[in-house]
């Protein structure tokens, strides 16, 4: 039976296309080699498990180190009871022992212990009974909280100074934080922030995304095995649009090779790719919803809103920027300057933030479509005028950012246009000021360019109008819509002060103005 592409738990060669799963961590080795405890973060569901699972697997068949991979996740069910969580993870590990190693290197019964000492002493029984120096990665570090990860990391550090006869000659955290990033308390605010009480770290390391090789590397091996080819522009989209993050890549091809082309003599082609990307966003399968829930963090918070916003970072804490980039939502780009990290999140985050809005809209008819189907731009905004008059005010509350509000109000509204059979792409970038839209119907493209006039600021229609002429110009397009959000104080109420009128760009091109 041939394997498949992975988008739940660890990889198995046996079952999944991967690659090798140490290429992306080549440091370890020699941190294993040189008795270190060090730290390995990185966003979920890009190998980190897959990765160690197999170093360990790879280091027992050696035969020098005695290896494993266990979990903590279990012990986040008791984040105020140390003494359960220890039970409960010490439970967990046995199971997972079980799994992996061969009955002549499973530990010996953990002894009993006192609260608070358990997870130190077991780890020093095994490494006692071990018949060779002991290799341990405990997974899922940061799902524990509060005293919980204070114990466990305390009893780390205890044990550290009694390798490797005593203890594990090298152990690795993993999770998807730094250790700085830990949360201790309840509140978000409340973490480590720096590396005690695991000071005894010698690095932390993060796993990389594919390359654009790796990720046709990836999709060869299906090619291989079944026949069906990726055209070259589907691997080119196919990385364009996740810039190598590993759920991604593998989440597009499985959409693509097992629902969208399911016969295997049909090539994959860029139009299924896009097709995909499109399915994974609307289903909000679960590895973009898990990724939708760090949105209401205050730290991402802080980085994100002034990224959709258009406007400067400001003065944001330089390890709010690190947390966020450590998630996985953002990347330094190869040009300078911070962006989204790949397309598929650009798009997912604001359709994510508008979510409480399109579900807050009224019933809508679709008065913006002519009898054949197509887009009427102008029945559009005569629509988009009346639904803002009505409801614009009372739906900015439901915005969970306040500075991008109208935009997520007026990109709901669109969303419910696109949900007739179009689609809704973003774009947005640090100082720029501006957020820019692009709704697809069918063979009709509709670009919008979003500014908000601030207090103390201009009137923006002027350099809206130059940045609208530079969109259009790359869409195609001779005509298109600026919407100019007025957030000043003391502004008339939106159904008295919401209008639009015709102007022209500096390049000729004709734009409707929306004032808002």
């Amino acid at each position: 039976m041939p394997r498949w592409f992975n988008t739940a738990g660890p990889c198995d060669p046996a079952d999944h296309y991967m690659l090798p799963a140490m290429r992306r961590l080549p440091e370890v080795r020699r941190l294993i080699e040189q008795k270190g405890y060090f730290v390995v973060h990185a966003p979920r569901q890009v190998g980190k498990t897959t990765a160690l699972l197999s170093l360990a697997r790879e280091l027992a068949t050696e035969g020098h180190y005695v290896a494993a991979l266990v979990s903590m996740e279990v012990g986040a069910a008791f984040p105020h009871d140390i003494g359960a969580a220890e039970l409960a993870v010490l439970d967990s590990w046995r199971n997972a022992l079980r799994a992996q190693l061969p009955p002549e290197l499973h530990p010996p019964p953990f002894p009993e212990a006192h609260t608070g000492s358990r997870i130190g002493s077991a780890l020093t029984a095994w490494a006692e009974s071990s018949p060779g120096p002991l290799v341990v990665f405990l997974d899922e570090i940061d799902a524990l909280r509060n005293g919980v990860l204070v114990s466990v990391l305390r009893q780390l550090r205890d044990g550290y100074r009694n390798r490797p006869e005593h203890f594990p000659v090298s152990l690795a955290l993993i999770g998807l934080r730094d250790v700085r990033d830990y949360k201790v308390a309840s509140d978000e605010r409340d973490h480590l922030g720096t590396a005690s009480p695991f000071n005894i770290k010698v690095r932390s390391l993060t796993l990389r995304d594919f390359t654009a090789d790796e990720v046709a590397e990836l999709y060869s091996q299906h090619t291989a095995e079944t026949g069906q080819r990726f055209e070259p522009e589907a691997l080119s989209l196919a990385f364009e649009l996740t810039q190598g993050q590993p759920w991604l890549v593998n989440a597009l091809a499985k959409v693509a090779v097992e629902e969208l082309v399911p016969d295997t003599s049909q090539t994959i082609r860029r139009e299924d790719i896009d097709r995909a990307r499109r399915l994974l966003i609307e289903r909000r399968e679960t590895h973009l919803d898990s990724l939708a829930e760090r949105l209401r963090e205050p730290r991402v918070r802080r980085i994100l809103e002034p990224m959709l916003a258009g406007l400067s970072l400001g003065d944001v804490p330089e390890d709010d920027l690190r947390f966020v980039q450590d998630l996985g939502l953002v990347r330094m780009a190869a040009t300078g300057g911070l962006e989204t990290a790949n397309p598929i999140y650009r798009e997912i985050i604001p359709r994510t933030l508008a979510y409480t809005a399109v579900a807050s809209l009224p019933r809508l008819a679709a008065t913006w479509l002519r009898a054949d189907g197509r887009l009427d731009t102008g029945r559009l905004m005569e629509a988009f005028l009346a639904f803002w008059r009505q409801h614009g005010q009372p739906l900015l509350g439901t915005a969970p950012y306040h500075e991008i509000a109208p935009h997520l109000v007026l990109m709901a509204f669109l969303h419910r246009v696109a949900n007739g059979g179009g689609t809704l792409e973003r774009e947005y970038a640090i100082g720029t000021g501006r957020m820019d839209v692009c709704l697809r119907y069918g063979p009709d493209t509709l670009a919008l360019e979003l500014k908000v006039w601030r207090d103390g600021a201009r009137d923006p229609l002027d350099e809206g109008l130059a940045q609208l002429d530079g969109y259009l110009a790359g869409l195609g397009l001779e005509s298109g819509w600026l919407v100019i959000f007025d957030r000043r104080s003391e502004q008339p109420p939106i159904a008295e002060r919401t209008h639009a009128l015709e102007a022209t760009t500096p390049a000729g091109r004709r734009v409707t103005v929306v004032r808002a």
